[in-house]
């Protein structure tokens, strides 16, 4: 039986890019290669499509090298209609073909990948693809967003403020007293960006603009969201299938104990401070309805492919944080880590992406 042809598509413009490749080269480790064929399409931070080396060890995630997309001078060439799948290069010698791509896995966090921009590249080529749809991109990528569309749900969320810089310039003292009536502490992020970067806690009102301006730096759109005294608590959650509801893992627990908040090097460079718990220690009663909530918050924002639903627990309430449509598949992610806590093996859920892909 001929393999399936999987186009692993990762890299970007985002500020992400090194994640992005990271989390691609544990797939490339991890796909099971007696059932799929692996096409590695790499994105540079120029937005060039290259094709790839199929080598995990080059885009390991290292404290002192973050891997990269570089332009190697190739260039994919796409479908020319929705009549073909196949897929090309070009480069010094000319044009050849790739064959044809039976899924494409876009492993891109952030902006120009996980917010709807590829989604609808591939829909306008019919390739099937991984993970969330346009419109689910769309609404999980944007932070203000997905809290309303989860208020609206009935899902509980963190309260919050929205604030752009034409807003705070206008009348600053306004959208200052605003954040002020969230408490302290508080945490600053930018609405479409992920890994933490851009985030800051503030727990001095004199912080607050040096955290502000770090979270402009990275999007037009800024939070500041009230901090909750609790738990911080993770789960998986994959689509069913054939219609049935969707699957919720075990969960997992971020333990923070030298450090203020799970940050970009305590998530990806496994930097001291944190510790990560999984299964976490909830009674049955708790699991049960975090696992409940989980599913009506993945269900709210589109209940397509894949997402890790970010909780903070209070010991009586859960509060929904983020829904992260295309969470981190590094070694230490806490998404991969909750599946296999639930039985799954890494090859598996990999697998498991694919096929819902190709049934949908």
């Amino acid at each position: 039986m001929d393999r399936t042809v999987v186009a692993v598509l990762f890299g970007g413009r985002s500020s992400e890019h090194s994640i992005s490749s990271a989390t691609a080269g544990g797939v490339l480790r991890a796909i099971d290669r007696s059932r799929f064929d692996v096409l590695p399409i790499g994105i540079t931070r120029d937005g060039a499509f290259v094709l790839e080396d199929d080598d995990p060890d080059k885009f390991a995630l290292r404290p002192e090298h973050l891997p990269e997309v570089v332009d190697n001078g190739t260039r994919i060439i796409w479908p020319d209609s929705v009549l073909s799948r196949e897929v090309k290069v070009a480069d010094a010698t000319g044009i050849r073909s790739l064959g044809d791509v039976d899924v494409v896995f876009p492993i891109l966090h952030g902006r120009f990948g996980e917010d709807g921009t590829v989604q609808g590249f591939l829909e306008l080529l019919d390739l099937p693809y991984v993970g969330a749809g346009l419109l689910m991109s769309a609404i999980g990528m944007d932070k203000h967003t997905t809290k309303q569309v989860l208020k609206a749900a009935g899902v509980p969320v963190v309260p919050w403020a929205t604030l752009t810089r034409a807003e705070l310039d206008r009348d600053r003292e306004l959208w200052e007293r605003r954040v002020r009536s969230l408490g302290l502490p508080v945490f600053v992020k930018p609405a479409r960006a992920g890994s933490s970067v851009g985030v800051s806690k503030v727990s001095e009102w004199s912080e607050l603009g040096a955290a502000l301006e770090t979270a402009f730096a990275e999007d037009r759109t800024v939070l500041v969201e009230q901090a909750v005294t609790g738990r911080e608590i993770e789960c998986g959650v994959l689509q069913g299938r054939d219609g049935a509801p969707p699957r919720v893992s075990v969960a997992g627990e971020i333990v923070i104990s030298g450090r203020e908040f799970y940050d970009f090097d305590a998530k990806y460079l496994d930097a001291p401070g944190i510790d990560l718990v999984c299964p976490a220690d909830l009674h049955p009663g708790e699991l049960a309805e975090m696992q409940r909530i989980a599913a009506r918050a993945f269900e709210a924002v589109g209940g397509e492919g894949l997402s890790r639903v970010d909780f903070f627990y209070t010991g009586t309430e859960f509060f929904v944080n983020e829904v992260n449509t295309m969470p981190g598949f590094t070694p230490i992610s806490m998404f991969p880590t909750c599946w296999i806590a639930s039985g799954m093996t890494y090859p598996d859920l990999i697998s498991e992406l694919v096929d819902l892909a190709r049934e949908r």
